[in-house]
């Protein structure tokens, strides 16, 4: 072990502390302010950067319309005050996502239901059993549904989670929460769903300033911070993950599949002497450049991380210090807080919209489908399902009332599955999906439980 580990590493045991070639990026998507854009200019701002994956904090019609048929993965969220009403029973699970998710599936592609946010750690919830019967509520209508394949249950957690944090090899949950932690874990290993943690070096760094290195909490410190088993960590947020990688594998769960998706983390541009422009440019940039690398951690180089940067917005009407309202790239008109390159090679950086151009297609795959637009006439829609289902040619048993694609039972469901369809049969050319004007193509697959969607 080198000088510089012998010396670093007492200093940090005091410290309590997610196919394509290159991985795409998460963003957090607050909406806690008056200055901000709508939800449609903003799923346009993001189709012509890196992110493909957004989290948002709600269920927000809105959002969950504005984001249908781009290509965009969306994680929605049960807000904490809910989860008590969806542990209770199955019933009032399935009374939500019928009412809050149904309808805008699968022209919106949502992957994960997070459930809460930190739940375990807010000291005004108490009742830890009722995280986990709510998500194993939700999961038993996705059963029910068919859809448990395409949609996961997770929960975020804080780094508070844990007893301590470093040395990463020996970290374990904090006692308290060891009942409720194993059965949350033995859920997700069981649904091959997530591991969701909020892992911020920034937090570390403001509150010991005098004993974490500002290069090592801002991804960047190449001298490396050792571990006791030999693990050298050249940034806190990679130590951070074997942490949580290690209390699970001190549950058990070792030897089964469970991946860590870092579900925030970031670095505010104002607030306090660390949050500063130059330091939030440095750390976004390297969390980025990292969630795009392809590469584990020390003590898991395999492992394939994950991550959503937080946060697309600084939130003017949130709560507490100056630095909670600056965690954004952007501000409310669209322009960045600070110089970041979110450019998409095979996209349009056009602000606030531009298409998805055609160069996409070879980067995420040939796969390809065609779908109704969710703010076309119904009588025009109607008119399109008609044709395909008749003089267009297209089998549609499928939509009929015993088939595996008639649930949800309204015409831009059926439409989109006969447009599709249509759209295959003759050559996937961008003329075979315009009917009227009315369809979209789009790179997010549509299917759903047994529901599939034909692709060449």
């Amino acid at each position: 072990m080198s000088l510089f580990c012998s010396l670093v590493l007492p200093l940090f045991i005091l410290l309590p502390l997610i196919s394509y070639n290159v991985y795409g990026v998460g963003i957090n998507y607050g909406t806690i302010g008056n200055n901000l854009p709508s939800p449609k200019k903003v799923a346009q701002l993001l189709q012509s950067t890196i992110f493909d994956k957004v989290k948002i904090y709600d269920t927000n019609p809105e959002i969950l319309e504005a984001f249908s048929n781009t290509g965009i993965d969306l994680i929605v969220a049960v807000e904490n005050s809910h989860i008590r009403n969806l542990s209770a029973t199955q019933s009032n699970a399935d009374k939500w996502f019928v009412t809050r998710i149904l309808p805008f599936i699968p022209s919106t592609s949502i992957v994960t239901i997070a459930v809460g946010n930190e739940y375990l750690t807010d000291d005004q919830l108490l009742d830890h059993n009722a995280l986990l019967q709510a998500m194993e509520n939700l999961h038993s209508v996705l059963l029910s549904r068919g859809l448990d394949r395409k949609i996961k249950v997770s929960t975020p957690h804080s780094m508070a989670v844990l007893a301590s944090s470093f040395p990463p090899s020996s970290s374990t949950f904090a006692t308290t929460l060891l009942p409720v932690m194993t059965s949350i874990v033995a859920l997700l290993a069981d649904t091959n769903s997530p591991f969701m943690i909020n892992a911020y070096p920034y937090f570390a760094y403001r509150d010991n300033p005098s004993m974490v290195n500002l290069e090592y909490a801002l991804l960047g410190n190449a001298s490396g911070v050792c571990d006791p088993k030999g693990y050298v960590y050249s940034n806190m947020l990679d130590a951070q993950i074997d942490a949580i990688r290690s209390a699970i594998n001190a549950l058990g769960f070792g030897n089964r599949t469970i991946q860590i998706v870092v579900s925030e983390s970031g670095w505010p541009s104002k607030g306090d002497a660390s949050a500063t422009n130059e330091n939030a440019r440095t750390y976004n940039t390297r969390l980025i450049e990292r969630a795009q690398s392809n590469k584990g951690t020390p003590m898991n180089p395999k492992d394939r991380i994950n991550v959503f940067v937080f946060a697309l917005f600084n939130e003017n009407k949130k709560q507490g210090g100056i630095s909670e309202r600056n965690f954004g790239i952007f501000n409310g008109d669209g322009t960045k807080v600070y110089d970041v390159d979110l450019s998409c090679e095979f996209c349009s950086n056009e602000k606030f919209g531009g298409k998805i151009e055609s160069s996409l297609l070879r980067s995420r795959g040939p796969s390809v489908w065609c779908v109704a637009k969710p703010h076309a006439d119904e009588k025009v829609i109607q008119a399109v399902l008609d044709f395909c289902c008749g003089p267009g040619g297209v089998d549609c048993r499928e939509i009929d009332e015993n088939g595996d694609c008639f649930q949800p039972d309204k015409v831009y469901a059926h439409a989109s599955y006969a447009m599709n369809a249509y759209y295959q049969m003759h050559g996937r050319n961008y003329w075979n999906c315009d009917f009227k004007g009315t369809g979209l193509v789009t790179f997010s697959d549509p299917s759903y439980g047994k529901c599939f969607y034909s692709h060449q």
